[in-house]
């Protein structure tokens, strides 16, 4: 599906947002960045992933024990006091947390502390019907969800396939017995996702009323130790144990000589397709509830993905494996009326890649900061080599920030080449606004720009590396850098460019 009219927008992930309570979410910072969107006439707001996250992932949105729940350290605990189920003395004591950054070891108790205060409140109210009409409707993945969070606690945060066999095995009588035993802790966790999905029903509400598209990011992947696989472990490559016997990843590319040894179990597509691809389905649909534009991350693996052995301690020697894509997209595309997908095609891209993204419409990205690598006159990142039907980035959460690579990343010829395309020098000082000219006039539909990008900032605003698991997703925008100084700037710029 097309990308419709010549818009651009803004990448910039909730947990970024500026909030007195550690890290950004649903509630004021949300709705004053919606404002400076319309203000410096963007039309699109991207978002990273809003699923769970734990400290053991060091906290990454794409590394989650649901594919379908939300991160419930997203609640506004504004909100929650406008709704009268926290009291302004329930936060007084909010900790010291930094404003630039995100403190998750002390963020996360203290979201804990709060949301079990505002939850007990919510039990003495008798007018529960929209609670209960969003666990009715939300039900296909909701209380296996509740119950397996539940559960992992109880057992001490073991994986879903150490558990007694009975559960492990979901044996109806078991699955019976602990909803009753645990009844009170699921309650909880249905009503952590019943206020996340409250909020961003109001926050998106909002954005529709400003003109603000909301484009979210859906991982191919699920992990291993998540609801989706104790509920449907059928559907995934795993042995006799539960445990993945083949795991995802990517070759040696850009970002790593090794490759990327992401570690998710792989889908048994034959075993999908059986189901007519059921559970994707409801997932697509799902996020298409929440989003106008979906992102599918590491969109080539439903073409073909790279499949490592499990007991391989790096990317290196996995193996391509063809995935059912004609299939897949067909039965999607008889399901939904329209498919506003984006595909995450960057990286190596094989022409059968290239082929299913032109039949079905999606649009791909195209990344500023790849273009002046070599000197090939018509290197597919360039600026004019763009085709109407993609997204253009100055770069994207795994880059680096446009300064940050400039000051720190850029060979020489990288340099020449880059100033040579725009026929002047740039300084430190303006090669960010240099970036997002080049993209704003290209002929691409769409134009996202990290909101680190529009700030100048540099390396230390950068919000992942991937292949590192330590120090990323911490990124945080202090309440005083968004000026109308710096919207009437973009502004000009979207309407320069005939982005308007």
């Amino acid at each position: 599906m097309t990308m419709p009219r010549r818009e651009s927008g803004v990448l910039c992930h909730i947990t970024s947002l500026p909030s007195p309570y550690g890290i950004g979410d649903l509630g004021p910072g949300a709705y004053a960045f919606t404002d400076f969107l319309a203000a410096s006439r963007q039309k699109i707001w991207q978002i990273l992933p809003l699923n769970p996250t734990d400290l053991a992932s060091d906290n990454s949105p794409y590394h989650s024990c649901s594919a379908f729940a939300f991160n419930p350290l997203l609640i506004s605990p504004d909100l929650l006091i406008e709704d009268g189920l926290l009291a302004w003395s329930d936060v007084v004591s909010v900790p010291d947390f930094a404003k630039e950054r995100v403190e998750f070891d002390k963020v996360i108790p203290f979201k804990k502390k709060i949301l079990s205060v505002a939850y007990d409140r919510f039990k003495e109210r008798s007018d529960t019907q929209e609670f209960e009409n969003f666990c009715a409707e939300h039900s296909f993945w909701l209380d296996d969800y509740a119950l397996f969070v539940t559960l992992k606690s109880g057992f001490q945060g073991l994986s879903w396939n150490k558990w007694p066999p009975e559960i492990k095995r979901r044996h109806t009588a078991a699955l019976k017995g602990a909803q009753t035993r645990y009844h009170d802790e699921v309650q909880r966790e249905l009503f952590h996702q019943y206020i996340f999905w409250k909020q961003w029903r109001r926050l998106k509400c909002y954005c529709d009323g400003k003109g603000i598209q909301i484009m979210g990011d859906m991982p191919i992947y699920v992990v291993h130790d998540s609801s989706d696989l104790w509920t449907r472990p059928e559907l995934f490559q795993l042995d006799g144990n539960g445990r993945p016997s083949v795991v995802a990843g990517v070759p040696p590319d850009y970002f790593s000589q090794t490759g990327q040894l992401w570690g998710n179990p792989l889908y048994r597509w034959d075993r999908m397709k059986k189901t007519r691809f059921d559970w994707w389905i409801s997932r697509v649909a799902h996020n298409l509830s929440l989003y106008d534009w979906v992102r599918i991350d590491h969109f080539r693996g439903f073409v073909g993905y790279w499949e490592i052995p499990a007991k391989e301690k790096t990317a290196v020697n996995g193996r391509w494996v063809k995935a059912p894509a004609l299939d897949f997209f067909n039965a999607l595309k008889k399901r939904f009326q329209t498919l506003p997908l984006i595909a995450e095609d960057l990286g190596i891209i094989t022409p059968d890649v290239k082929e299913i993204m032109s039949l079905f419409g999606f649009p791909g990205m195209k990344v500023l900061l790849f273009a002046f690598g070599d000197d090939n006159p018509d290197h597919p990142y360039l600026p004019h080599t763009y085709e109407k039907n993609c997204i253009a980035y100055t770069g994207t959460h795994d880059n680096n920030t446009v300064k940050g690579w400039f000051q720190m990343e850029a060979k020489p010829e990288e340099r020449k080449r880059f100033f040579q395309y725009i026929g002047r020098t740039a300084t430190d000082d303006d090669v960010h606004w240099e970036f997002v000219k080049l993209g704003a006039v290209s002929e691409a539909n769409n134009f996202i720009v990290p909101v680190q990008d529009i700030l100048g900032l540099g390396e230390e605003a950068r919000m992942n590396r991937p292949a590192t698991k330590q120090g990323n997703w911490r990124w945080r925008l202090r309440p005083d850098m968004l000026t109308s100084n710096l919207a009437e700037k973009l502004a000009g710029i979207t309407d320069a460019s005939g982005r308007v």
